[in-house]
């Protein structure tokens, strides 16, 4: 039996009620790979200012010996970090931090917003959300109310990721039925034993409902076919509203928003099992212990182990490495792994996986309906279709990450476009959270093959969301844990995984990096790497990211020093975004408990415009 292949740009069926959306063949290169470890590398301003505050510098800057410019900021300069606030936004920050901090209106937040609603009505509840929560956290209600926002954002050296932030509101039992009836075949259905999954990439009832113990990233629940168009136009509306808003602007999506996550679920098994005997032939050649993109197979055992292992005849074999014109040095790496797969024209093939006992070729499942196949095509079609409107629109896409069992795939998928569509600049950016061991990995591989294939490599890094639910979920269910063992090991990844796309820049200046975070310690290293690799702010190859309403003191001041930074911009209409701001608070309170340094400074900034005489301070702009 032959291998098959997974093609992003495989499909050109019809759309239905979807827009027309046309996918060029190409080939597949991994994403999940494991390797060895290697060495790590490893006073504020308080003068008096009138309003119309005159530009001060941020950045200090003094002369190597080759004469670079070396970069510094304050985050201490409170005039310059708040410049963009009135004294009321400053005292509302306060206010909504402080209330973070107290525990029971955090866990009892969404009550009290009912509570409060039904006491005061629709229209008072809306106005006090606007003066508080929402205010802080959120732009407003639609991409219209929003530009005032982002337009004053910018002229203080802030853009924006725009993110259309509207949830259901569901129960935990509506949840968990949701995601059981979409992440499980009817294959599965009719019998246990109908196939070869493993328990990882199979939906478990206990872990249904995705919110549990996910504070910092919205959820998606599948509904219907027609759920995902509508959802795919909202993400349509977000793109057109970013680029009408700024010149330069992100738009965010989530794959889970675009079609039934059971494709994400299978495939990303698929994937996992066709690295892993990758893992294995290299092992038969002696070379498992070497880091990844060293590891290059001998052709001629190759073929040898291939044909014992019965995956396909020997002839079959040859014409594989002929056809794609590989193994032309005598070895195969990885990334040559996958283009041996060959084209097919049934994504329902593309879910072929090696079984090592019996040395075959099988289905993950027994089989497939028709249905089921229309709506793995839909699902490609719709990523698609968002990102030829991010280039009709000038606008940068950003796939976030989710959770370790449908992140292969969402990786593959987001590595597909980026190959199809980074082709002169970087338009889609994928995610890359390094509370994961197998991150610096991930990154490595899809770098090297950016390079081969010589397109631009778009990533944003983050340290993760969803640590403790994947902890408990690899617990519960029996594998591996894939988080990190502690903070500091995140941190270290995180940093080396910066490290190394910087270095990538230094290089060839086709790699691009957004770090979102909103750690100074980290953004510190940043410029310190800068410094060293003579990476100028204004060549745009390195971008800061953080959320609206929190970390003003890091995104303003390296905007106005002229870093190209963004905040996520979250927008809705007050009732739709409560999910939004229930998580927020969340996020916030432990945050501010952990950290008095926000609130120190928004409490240094509004005493020193009082006895300044700013009392009525607005920002001029």
């Amino acid at each position: 039996m032959s291998c098959t292949r997974f093609v992003a740009a495989l499909v050109r069926a019809h759309a239905g009620n979807i827009r027309k959306s046309y996918m060029r063949p190409s080939r597949c290169r991994s994403t999940v790979a494991s390797t060895k470890s290697q060495e790590e590398k490893e006073q504020p301003i308080d003068g008096c200012t009138v309003v119309e505050a005159v530009q001060v510098e941020l950045i200090s800057q003094t002369k190597t010996k080759s004469q670079l410019n070396k970069i510094h900021i304050d985050f201490d300069n409170t005039k310059e970090a708040y410049r963009s606030k009135g004294n009321i936004e400053l005292l509302r920050s306060l206010l909504v931090f402080k209330l973070c901090t107290i525990d029971v209106l955090v866990e009892k937040n969404k009550e009290l917003m009912e509570l409060t609603k039904k006491v005061l009505g629709q229209w008072m509840f809306e106005k006090l959300m606007k003066m508080t929560f929402y205010g802080q956290f959120v732009a407003g209600e639609d991409h219209k109310a929003i530009r005032p926002l982002i337009q004053k954002n910018q002229a203080f050296g802030v853009g924006a990721v725009l993110d259309y932030s509207v949830e259901e509101d569901l129960t935990q039992e509506e949840a968990e039925k949701k995601e059981m009836d979409s992440c499980v075949s009817e294959a599965e259905k009719e019998g246990p034993d109908s196939g070869h999954r493993e328990k990882k990439y199979k939906a478990h009832r206990q872990f249904g409902d995705r919110r549990g113990g996910v504070i910092s990233a919205r959820t998606y629940f599948y509904a219907d076919e027609a759920k995902c168009d509508s959802q795919m136009e909202t993400f349509i509306n977000c793109i057109q509203a970013s680029g009408g808003a700024s010149a330069d602007g992100f738009s965010a999506i989530k794959l889970t928003a675009l079609g039934r996550p059971q494709f994400l679920l299978q495939f990303s098994e698929v994937l996992v099992k066709w690295r892993r005997f990758f893992n294995f032939l290299a092992a038969k050649q002696g070379k498992a212990e070497m880091m990844v993109l060293e590891q290059k197979l001998e052709l001629e055992l190759l073929k040898e182990s291939l044909t014992d292992l019965g995956v396909g005849s020997k002839d079959d074999i040859e014409n594989w490495f002929i056809g794609e014109k590989l193994g032309l040095s005598g070895t195969i790496d990885l990334l040559d792994w996958n283009s041996l797969i060959n084209d097919t024209t049934k994504i329902s093939n593309l879910l072929m996986v090696p079984n090592l006992e019996t040395g075959h070729l099988e289905p993950l499942l027994n089989r497939f309906t028709a249905e089921e196949e229309r709506q793995m095509k839909r699902m490609l079609q719709r990523v698609d279709i968002l990102a030829k409107y991010a280039v009709e629109n000038g606008v940068r896409l950003m796939v976030d990450a989710e959770q370790t069992y449908f992140q292969p795939a969402i990786s593959r998928l987001t590595l597909e476009m980026q190959r199809k569509f980074n082709r002169e600049k970087p338009i889609i950016f994928n995610t890359y959270q390094c509370y994961l061991k197998e991150a610096y990995d991930n990154v490595t591989v899809d770098v090297e093959l950016s390079r081969r294939e010589g397109w631009y490599f778009g990533a944003k890094l983050v340290r993760g969301a969803y640590m403790y639910q994947e902890r408990a979920r690899a617990k519960e269910i029996g594998y591996e844990d894939p988080i990190n063992p502690d903070y500091e090991a995140t941190n270290r990844m995180y940093h080396k995984c910066l490290e190394y796309v910087l270095e990538e820049i230094e290089h060839s200046r086709k790699a691009n990096i957004m770090v979102a975070t909103h750690n100074e310690d980290t953004v510190n290293f940043t410029l310190e790497k800068m410094n060293e690799m003579g990476l100028s702010p204004t060549e745009n190859k390195v971008y800061f990211g953080q959320l609206l309403g929190m970390c003003d003191q890091i995104s303003f001041p390296l905007g106005q020093a002229g870093f190209p930074v963004y905040k996520y911009v979250p927008y809705g209409p007050v009732n739709e975004v409560i999910p939004y701001l229930s998580r927020r608070a969340q996020e916030n309170r432990g945050f501010m408990k952990g950290s008095q340094r926000e609130r120190s400074l928004l409490w240094k900034e509004l005493k020193r415009r009082v006895l300044c005489g700013q009392i009525f301070y607005k920002p001029v702009y």
